[in-house]
């Protein structure tokens, strides 16, 4: 919801208001510890709660919590506008001379028009290698690659579908480590072609 907001550039409330329930997670791109919300008609909330009780769930002297979902959401525009410009950065590649997106490599691609948020999809194209086996080689660090590259970098992507593998950026992501981790997919595209 807040990405979504922040990408569009309106408030969550003008999304929310055709939604019958909403769920915000705290923790991921606002940066709290733990914690979400969820907001609905009274009956949906009620039965929520109960369910909740009745799990087990609760916790005692959560203001901490609230607190630090208190400062992501103050901060929320900002915060999620820095990880969409990363995303948007590791796609066009605007920082070398290459980029996945110019690079026309035959082993990846990247659909610019499909990068909106933090979340960026990239297209594994032929039979080999497979988004797992990508996603293996991009966690590795070889003795070839600190030789070449005079850095070791582990870049963790998620296989998301048969041809697709997902990267998501978030608060803890600089752009620093967006411009090493295109660096690296970069470099394991140039060594799976060789």
């Amino acid at each position: 919801l807040m990405n979504a907001a922040v990408a569009l550039g309106v408030e969550p409330a003008q999304i929310a208001q055709h939604c019958d329930s909403v769920s915000l997670c705290f923790s991921k791109g606002l940066g709290a510890p733990s914690g979400a919300v969820l907001a609905g008609c009274r009956e949906f909330v009620t039965e929520a709660w109960r369910v909740r009780k009745l799990l087990g769930g609760g916790m005692r002297q959560a203001g901490v919590l609230a607190a630090a979902a208190h400062l992501g959401l103050q901060h929320a525009e900002v915060t999620l506008r820095r990880d969409h410009d990363n995303a948007r950065r590791f796609a066009e590649g605007t920082s070398g001379p290459l980029s996945i997106h110019v690079l026309d490599s035959p082993l990846l691609s990247i659909s610019l028009a499909a990068v909106e948020t933090n979340i960026v999809m990239v297209n594994v194209q032929g039979a080999w290698p497979s988004p797992a086996e990508l996603c293996d080689r991009l966690r590795a660090v070889s003795e070839e690659e600190v030789a070449e590259t005079g850095q070791a970098v582990s870049v963790l992507l998620f296989p998301w579908s048969a041809r697709t593998v997902r990267a998501v950026w978030h608060r803890d992501v600089s752009a620093r480590d967006t411009e090493l981790a295109r660096r690296k997919l970069e470099f394991v595209a140039r060594k799976c072609q060789e």
